[in-house]
């Protein structure tokens, strides 16, 4: 006799929870195939409510977090190996995450699996979904790095940092606020159950709605990874105009007014600045807007300190944005990096004799970070390395982690 399958809110009504689906097929395909970030994949389509739609970006985010993973499951229980930008193993993929990371029951992973490929292989996906479903899966805490990362990252790092890289996918991390005085961070983390790792930070480790935390509206913090205040932290306090390049979003520029420095905020994207000017309004705070491509930029005067925080890969930023680690291919490090030399070398025009010049990239490539530095240096003798700081995966990892970083001061002969 058969055991009557496990009843909750999916088993009575298979067919309700499938438009987020849907809609996560459609996040997932336009990462895979057309290289977009999540963020973008997300925008357009049907319209969700809110709760469909929370569902619908857990379930990309979760597949995205584990894909390689998924995909030796899959790989391991077909005769043919699927392409990867293939329906069925794009369902599969969903599919398997759901049961994995969302511990969706399997009646209900099957009822809303199987409409996904209509006029598709249906029995293939039943039958593959179905062999995987009666074995062992992985559990929630197993992840997995893309190969070509993980060598890469091995060969640069070692294989404890991968180890540590492997364990921090598969985790959402926490919510990092960064503060106008440390005395308010102080307040906030004492009222709201928040840790305080840094001069003005608070972390706060469960998920909370942003704009219904207390102090938002009044502008008393904004949203900011540890790891990315470090290269303002860098800036000597003395340094009284600051430049600020490739500005937006804009965490960075707010970090710098908060503690006194006359603020340049450069960017060449006037949308990505829009959002830079509301967070002004919304603190309070005060920085002069420049609309300018930095290799085309030609200030009034130099400055004491400028601040790059380049274009990169963003590899660094895969426990937020799995999806980082699918396209950043050689080709891609290689290119960003070229980038990187140029942008060095325009920025080093704008220092005052004896002001800094902070690189920074929330990237785990050395050839985007130690590498740019050292090819900067050994082609100029007018500045010297002051102090550089080196983020890898591992570092706070109890405290829940930190995004990958690498941010250097070098100072201007005087």
């Amino acid at each position: 006799m058969r055991r009557p399958q496990p009843r909750g809110p999916e088993s009575r009504e298979p067919q309700a929870g499938l438009e987020p689906r849907r809609a996560a097929l459609r996040i997932l395909d336009r990462v895979v195939r057309s290289g977009q970030t999540m963020e973008s994949a997300a925008q357009g389509g049907s319209k969700l409510e809110p709760g469909d739609q929370a569902l619908a970006l857990a379930i990309a985010g979760e597949t995205l977090r584990r894909l390689p993973l998924l995909d030796r499951l899959i790989d391991g229980a077909t005769r043919q190996i699927l392409p990867d930008d293939a329906k069925a193993r794009m369902v599969l993929r969903l599919a398997l995450a759901q049961r994995i990371a969302l511990n969706v029951p399997d009646h209900a992973l099957v009822a809303t699996a199987l409409p996904l490929v209509d006029g598709g292989p249906r029995r293939l996906v039943h039958g593959v979904l179905g062999t995987l479903l009666r074995g062992a899966l992985p559990g929630a805490d197993e992840g997995a790095l893309p190969d070509a990362v993980a060598a890469r990252w091995s060969a640069a790092w070692g294989d404890e940092a991968v180890e540590a890289a492997t364990r921090a996918i598969i985790r959402r991390p926490p919510l990092d606020l960064s503060f106008r005085s440390h005395d308010e961070a102080l307040a906030f983390a004492e009222a709201e159950g928040g840790t305080s790792l840094a001069e003005r930070h608070v972390r706060l480790s469960d998920s909370r709605p942003v704009t219904g935390l207390p102090g938002f509206a009044e502008g008393r913090w904004w949203v900011q990874d540890l790891s990315s205040t470090l290269p303002a932290r860098m800036i000597p306090a003395e340094a009284r105009n600051v430049l600020d390049a490739c500005a937006a979003p804009g965490g960075k520029t707010l970090q710098l007014a908060a503690v006194g420095h006359s603020v340049a905020a450069l960017d060449r994207s006037e949308s990505r600045l829009a959002r830079l000017r509301a967070n002004l309004t919304r603190t309070g705070l005060a920085a002069e807007i420049v609309t300018e491509d930095v290799l085309a930029y030609l200030p009034a005067e130099p400055f004491d300190a400028v601040l790059l925080d380049a274009p990169c890969s963003a590899t660094g930023t895969f426990r937020r944005h799995p999806e980082v680690l699918l396209r950043a291919s050689d080709r891609i490090i290689a290119e960003s990096a070229e980038l990187q030399s140029r942008l060095l070398a325009a920025a080093a025009r704008w220092v005052k004799p004896g002001g800094s010049l902070i690189y920074a990239v929330c990237s785990l490539e050395p050839q985007e970070g130690e590498e740019r530095i050292a090819a900067f240096l050994a082609a100029r003798t007018g500045f010297t390395l002051a102090e550089q700081r080196r983020v890898l995966p591992g570092e706070l990892e109890e405290q829940g982690g930190m995004d990958g970083f690498f941010t250097a001061r070098l100072v201007a002969g005087g």
